[in-house]
């Protein structure tokens, strides 16, 4: 038999206590089958990470998620401790660093600004896709699949409705990996060419 796919979320919020979209998110996400949603502030308030418990975390999983409130254009504090404590050459990268190969990576994210505020004319003077290039090329060194990030613009904003869509469709992509279309047309593609 075989086991079925499981998700990892590295979940990374300063103030989980005044989230008003990743806190829902976080626990829809933790009533899907396969899914362990991983509190890093919770866990590490002091910023001590257990490095090998958490790679070993890593090594079980098939989609690695980071889900966090965008703070300067990147992640929270403690996720970048984190990425930079575990993600080890010769694990993660380099020679022999081939522990990461092969999963999945999809970052889920919400934004304080508006995505017209992510517009040339907008107030950050350039798109979203501008402010991903460190998040695409972690996934890249470390040999991961790049997935279409899952983006909330105007997060303190939009309305219950909107939240309550965005939140449900998160939900409903977990609870479907990996038939994802994006990967479904990608594993064909290998299929196909025989990669």
């Amino acid at each position: 038999m075989t086991k079925p796919p499981q998700t990892l979320i590295l979940y990374a919020h300063p103030t989980p206590h005044h989230s008003r979209a990743n806190r829902r998110m976080a626990e829809a996400a933790a009533k899907v089958p396969n899914v362990k949603v991983h509190d890093l502030y919770e866990l590490y308030p002091d910023f001590h990470i257990p490095v090998r418990r958490e790679q070993a975390l890593l090594q079980e999983a098939d989609l690695v998620v980071f889900q966090h409130p965008i703070q300067w254009y990147s992640m929270p504090a403690l996720l970048k401790q984190w990425v930079d404590s575990v993600f080890t050459p010769g694990w993660a990268y380099g020679p022999g660093g081939d522990a990461l190969h092969g999963k999945d990576f999809w970052l889920v994210a919400t934004l304080g600004g508006s995505e017209r505020s992510y517009q040339a004319e907008g107030h950050n003077l350039m798109p979203f896709s501008a402010f991903l290039p460190a998040f695409q090329q972690t996934a890249q060194l470390c040999g991961m699949n790049w997935l279409p990030p899952h983006l909330l613009f105007g997060a303190h904003q939009v309305n219950q409705q909107t939240l309550a869509a965005y939140i449900e469709t998160y939900r409903k992509r977990l609870a479907n990996y990996p038939n994802w279309p994006e990967l479904l047309a990608a594993n064909s593609t290998t299929s196909l060419t025989g990669n």
